[in-house]
C-alpha cells in the first residue's frame, strides 16, 4: 500500500498593516474653511477689512502654522455671515454658517 503524501497547507497569514486614512486635522480644516470664507466674502463684496485680515492670517499661518489668528477671523466671519443671513443676503447659506461653526468647535 502506497502512502499518500499528506498535503499540508502552510498558509502563512501575514497581517498587512493598513495605512491609516489621511484624516485632515482640525487645523487643516480651519485653513480650508478660512480660504472658503475669504472667497465668499470676496464674491459678495462684504467687509473688505475682514478680507484683508483673513488674507494676512492665512499668510501668517502658512509661515508659522499657528492657527490663533485664523480662529479669531473665523469667529468674526461667523458674526458677519449671521448678520448677512438675517438681512437675507443671497449667497449666505446655512451650510456656510454650519461649516464655520463646525470648524470653530473642532479647533
Amino acid at each position: 500500500m502506497a502512502k499518500a503524501a499528506a498535503k499540508t497547507s502552510t498558509s502563512s497569514t501575514k497581517k498587512v498593516a493598513s495605512k491609516p486614512k489621511a484624516a485632515s486635522s482640525s487645523v487643516d480644516s480651519i485653513q480650508k474653511v478660512s480660504e472658503e470664507t475669504l472667497k465668499k466674502l470676496q464674491s459678495l463684496s462684504i467687509d473688505p477689512k475682514l478680507q484683508a485680515d483673513i488674507e494676512w492670517c492665512l499668510g501668517s499661518y502658512a509661515h508659522d502654522k499657528n492657527p490663533v489668528g485664523l480662529i479669531e477671523m473665523l469667529e468674526r466671519s461667523l458674526t458677519v455671515f449671521k448678520n448677512e443671513q438675517a438681512k437675507k443676503t443671497k449667497g449666505v447659506t446655512a451650510k456656510l454658517i454650519g461649516d464655520l461653526e463646525k470648524a470653530l468647535v473642532n479647533k
